[in-house]
């Protein structure tokens, strides 16, 4: 296909199922209101056949976008306010393999690498439920022996472990959704022609990861990459607007081709340019964002992670062992420690992926001092802030 011009995105969509005759994989990266999502479903539609009834007949395409978020929704339980509910739209082919195919932990593989909570999904209604185990201390003593224990003792423990129902966060909720559609993904894959999803033969993903922050975008772009990779039946077309996933997928499916895909009212289409030759660099446009919001003060603890990260892969450029050789020594500081500490501790600790904790001042203050000093030590092109 190559680079050209488009006047309408069903063309476009042709344009990308005739390369995957040939190609395995096709990258696109497109700004907001590109046309991303439209794409994805021109794409999907083109590969629906329909009999005189208008009912579909054949399909091809597995997909995520924001559709796909729709077959979601909640039941706020608003009267009792108690037994909230995720619903799931079942008139979806999405949904085929529900009831057969042991979803619960087959999702469940995919979802503890991101997220701490539990969930249960009931077929027979056709919800999810959602809970975080909590300990609740009670005052049996219970003994653990070789003989059978008591009916006391087992409520007792049962008690002690009792799961509490939870509505999750939106960030929660989304990484849920992309999940599953992992879980979906592999079963396509594994599909031998018999199951229900024998009728997938392209994947198309558009912008998974919106609600990500740059560490886990570099998380759910390589888990995806090793997933689609490793596998030889499925064609699969990935579009997004984050630099840095589009990045990371760039470099871990090398055969892929990779496009820019671009819209302006005024040119009436669609025009797509490679970037074989000018690759995203994932760590300067994750210094730009750190620079961006250094400066409107909405610095988080995970944004040391990110820091850190930088000045490490400057280090390995530059021959050094240790980060703290990119980090200019600070006035007073005569063992040129104090820099390194902070970023040492500020780096490492636990934080949730959905409920960021904002730095203190101090912490803030400390962050600009090292960020700014790195930029000017390495002269980066001022344009890029």
């Amino acid at each position: 296909m190559g680079e050209g011009h488009f006047q309408t995105l069903n063309a476009l969509a042709d344009a990308l199922r005739q390369e995957l005759q040939s190609k395995k994989f096709i990258l696109l990266h497109a700004h907001n209101g590109t046309g991303k999502t439209r794409l994805s479903t021109a794409f999907k539609d083109l590969g629906k056949e329909s009999d005189a009834d208008q009912e579909i007949e054949l399909r091809d395409t597995l997909y995520f976008n924001a559709f796909t978020e729709d077959l979601f929704t909640w039941d706020n339980d608003l009267e009792g306010d108690t037994k909230r509910k995720l619903k799931l739209n079942t008139n979806s082919s999405f949904f085929s393999g529900l009831e057969s195919m042991e979803m619960d932990t087959r999702i469940r593989a995919f979802l503890n690498r991101y997220v701490d909570f539990e969930f249960k999904i009931d077929t027979t209604t056709w919800e999810v439920v959602f809970y975080r185990k909590v300990r609740i201390q009670t005052n049996a003593d219970i003994t653990y022996g070789r003989n059978t224990m008591t009916m006391p003792q087992i409520e007792a423990v049962f008690k002690s472990h009792r799961a509490a129902t939870i509505k999750i966060s939106r960030g929660e909720e989304n990484i849920f959704i992309w999940c599953f559609f992992l879980a979906v993904v592999q079963l396509a894959i594994d599909d031998d022609g018999t199951g229900p999803y024998n009728w997938v033969k392209y994947i198309y993903i558009d912008d998974p990861i919106s609600s990500l922050d740059e560490h886990n975008a570099i998380a759910v772009a390589h888990h995806l990459a090793q997933l689609l990779k490793n596998q030889t039946q499925k064609k699969a077309v990935i579009s997004t607007h984050h630099t840095l996933f589009f990045n990371v997928l760039w470099n871990e499916l090398k055969n892929a081709n990779r496009y820019v895909l671009s819209h302006k009212p005024s040119s009436q289409g669609y025009h797509l340019r490679k970037t074989d030759d000018t690759p995203f660099f994932h760590h300067v446009a994750a210094l730009v964002e750190l620079y961006r919001v250094s400066r409107e003060g909405t610095l988080y603890t995970y944004h040391f992670n990110i820091l850190r990260s930088i000045l490490e892969k400057t280090a390995s450029f530059h021959g050094y062992k240790h980060f703290s050789a990119c980090i200019k020594r600070a006035d007073g500081d005569d063992d040129g420690l104090l820099h390194t500490r902070m970023v040492n501790i500020l780096s490492h600790g636990n934080y949730s992926l959905f409920e960021p904790q904002e730095m203190v001042d101090e912490n803030k203050d400390y962050f600009r001092t090292i960020l700014d000093q790195f930029i000017d030590r390495y002269a980066f092109n001022s344009d890029l802030f």
